[in-house]
């Protein structure tokens, strides 16, 4: 499966009063600690993958995934191919990843404020270091990236900002640039 996701510096209150007004659904909150990991068999920076156990927390419980992205397929988006699984035990995962060579390389943390609308999620992200952006994202398989993708433009137009102003960076990416700073 494939996340076809655009992403923008945004103000959240601009955006939250836009949503609104479009029948946006709010679905949720919670705060992800994403830890990246390096590799030690080639330079995910350079062949543009990752590797990372996220532990998500809402006010009810905390939940760890594990998720390779694969390298971005289009120009036009940020779209990946992505895999995703539970894990029961995030610290033990992370044992066996140091085991067999794998290091951490950076922690991303932020808020999030998910939104449904028009078959999109909408997330308000709230990044530590980096400041507020928004996501819009959508599932796809390989025959539809182009028209799920083009669907998320005309929901940018609605929302008022411009697909020409997208990053195609990754929050990682940007942490880590912001520190050669």
């Amino acid at each position: 499966m494939y996340e076809v996701e655009l992403k923008f510096r945004v103000d959240h209150d601009r955006i939250r009063d836009r949503l609104t007004a479009l029948g946006a659904e709010p679905t949720g909150q919670r705060t992800q600690t994403d830890t990246y990991y390096d590799a030690p068999h080639r330079e995910f920076a350079e062949t543009d993958e990752a590797l990372r156990i996220r532990r998500e927390s809402t006010q009810s419980e905390t939940v760890e995934k594990l998720t390779y992205k694969g390298p971005l397929v289009e120009a036009e988006s940020k779209t990946r191919i992505e895999h995703e699984t539970g894990v029961a035990d995030g610290a033990e995962l992370d044992r066996a990843l140091a085991g067999l060579g794998f290091s951490p390389a950076a922690t991303v943390e932020k808020h999030r404020e998910f939104y449904a609308l028009e078959g999109y999620t909408i997330t308000l992200d709230a990044v530590s270091g980096l400041g507020e952006f928004l996501e819009i994202e959508a599932a796809a398989d390989e025959e539809s990236i182009s028209t799920v993708r083009d669907g998320a433009i005309d929901l940018l137009a609605e929302l008022g900002l411009d697909p020409d102003d997208q990053i195609r960076t990754s929050y990682l990416g940007l942490l880590l640039t912001s520190k050669d700073k």
